[in-house]
């Protein structure tokens, strides 16, 4: 009977700790998905930034020519803030996509870990009711 015991409390403390490594990575999961916003949010910024020297840069160089901003000059600086707002569009839907993708992996890996923890508590649970079933078989001289 003892090491039916011993095989409940081992499966118990096993399923607790599957518990506690299920929270942990749930965290980490959680930490990483914040982490992958940020990137995308500064990703957004530099581009931006990059996007807004460009057109500096292209009206200093029309100024400097002598040439009025109309035109095919601002018809280029046009093109210039609608591929910024494009780029910036597709780096928000690549951080939704990647959003997604983190909460889905997140929910698989809580299914499988309360799995697991289920398993081993059936496990403790089964090792618990052999041991009353040997124990009864020794005490009834049962075969």
């Amino acid at each position: 009977m003892i090491d039916a015991l011993l095989g409940y409390k081992g499966n118990q403390a096993a399923a607790k700790a599957a518990r506690q490594t299920a929270e942990f990575n749930a965290q980490v999961a959680e930490n990483e998905a914040v982490l992958l916003q940020r990137r995308k949010i500064d990703e957004e910024a530099r581009m931006r930034q990059g996007s807004d020297r460009t057109v500096a840069t292209q009206k200093v160089a029309t100024a400097a020519s002598g040439v009025q901003m109309s035109g095919s000059a601002l018809q280029a600086m046009a093109d210039s803030y609608f591929n910024t707002e494009m780029d910036a569009l597709n780096i928000q839907y690549a951080a939704d996509i990647e959003q997604t993708a983190k909460a889905s992996e997140q929910q698989s890996h809580g299914l499988r870990d309360a799995l697991g923890q289920a398993r081993l508590k059936t496990a403790s649970y089964q090792s618990l009711l052999a041991g009353a079933e040997k124990d009864r078989n020794i005490r009834y001289g049962v075969k």
